[in-house]
């Protein structure tokens, strides 16, 4: 037991991202009840927390993320009991957009501050990935009460959290696969913006990563 908490502690990279994919597997069954939205939410702050810590990692990085950290934590269990409070969702999106693309902008850093590949270095690729669907996610979410009627499918307009993150997964890996699409403007030019950061992603990170993984095992 010891030795996995060593682990996990040593790689913070892996905590965040094993919190996100928990969140994402566990809301189709919890999503639905106040005391699943609340179990929900301490999974949601223990994924800010783990990002926290993985963004210690990184060099010369300012204290921007504790500052936004600590009210993103408070919000994330609030808009989890109270979803369907407009004002708790619009600041709670505008809490954890700005948080979590920090995050990321800190993640990339950390990737690219050297040419040493490290496991968590290889945690951190997915988990930076994750990070900047969860920040288009909330941004949608905040779009979505200011601008009501910005998404719609068969269903309407309103959308969960959920399905908002499903369709930030779908834009940014640019599969295509989600059912709701952006018919505001505002929702639109955001969408806009997700796919171009997807396929830099792809282009800068990964290949990044592939190669300096060739040239280790040469």
């Amino acid at each position: 037991m010891r030795r996995q908490t060593e682990h996990l502690t040593a790689h913070p990279s892996a905590m965040l991202l094993g919190a996100q994919l928990l969140q994402v597997l566990a809301w189709p069954f919890l999503g639905g009840s106040k005391v699943g939205g609340a179990f929900l939410g301490v999974i949601g702050m223990l994924a800010v927390g783990s990002a926290v810590l993985a963004v210690r990692r990184t060099p010369n990085v300012s204290r921007v993320v504790f500052f936004l950290g600590a009210p993103t934590i408070v919000f994330t269990l609030l808009e989890a009991i109270f979803s369907d409070t407009d004002p708790i969702v619009l600041v709670s999106g505008v809490l954890h957009a700005p948080f979590y693309f920090y995050v990321s902008y800190a993640m990339l850093r950390y990737l690219f501050h050297d040419e040493e590949i490290t496991t968590d270095e290889y945690y951190a690729t997915g988990a930076a990935f994750t990070v900047v669907a969860w920040g288009f996610a909330y941004l949608f979410a905040a779009v979505q009460v200011v601008w009501p009627s910005s998404f719609a499918n068969d269903g309407g307009f309103d959308h969960t959290w959920f399905e908002l993150l499903y369709l930030s997964f779908s834009t940014l890996t640019s599969v295509g696969l989600s059912d709701i699409v952006a018919v505001g403007a505002q929702a639109r030019s955001i969408l806009m913006v997700e796919m171009m950061v997807g396929v830099f992603y792809i282009a800068m990170v990964v290949a990044r990563m592939v190669g300096l993984t060739m040239m280790r095992r040469r």
